[in-house]
């Protein structure tokens, strides 16, 4: 039987260690930050969208995801626009050097991956494990809509 707990410990061990790795590599290479690289790849799939959006897919606060925006827009990676939905909130893209830069980083944020995770396990255990990973996600969603506030 598997110890649980043992399988927690590795899971968040490794969580941690790999994000430092990528943070680490994506700092050096590109001078730019994961958790900026995470919202700029979210800016450039969506082509724009609102810090609720962008907080949602992360599962983070407005406020927190509303400091990261600032502070990409004070680097000069992405830009506000008036939301013409909604005049109490804007829309977020990424400026052209935002695209460059985001472009740059996916090439260095996938050979890491490759290198921490691709080359160490091979396919069919990569696929159990995303299968994994996302039905434990998708468990994780439904007992929380089901929980009392």
């Amino acid at each position: 039987m598997v110890d649980l707990k043992l399988l927690y410990q590795d899971l968040v061990r490794f969580e941690t260690e790999l994000w430092s790795a990528v943070d680490a590599r994506l700092r050096a290479n590109c001078a730019l930050q994961l958790t900026w690289f995470e919202v700029m790849r979210v800016l450039g799939r969506r082509g724009g969208c609102r810090v609720l959006d962008i907080a949602g897919e992360f599962g983070i606060t407005a406020g927190g995801t509303s400091k990261v925006v600032d502070r990409l827009e004070a680097a000069g990676y992405c830009r506000r626009r008036a939301n013409p939905d909604d005049r109490r909130s804007s829309i977020i893209q990424l400026t052209p050097t935002g695209h460059r830069v985001v472009t740059k980083a996916e090439k260095v944020f996938e050979d890491e991956l490759e290198t921490r995770v691709g080359s160490v396990l091979p396919e069919r255990s990569l696929e159990q494990l995303a299968t994994s990973l996302a039905d434990l996600r998708a468990a994780h969603r439904l007992s929380a809509r089901q929980e009392p506030s």
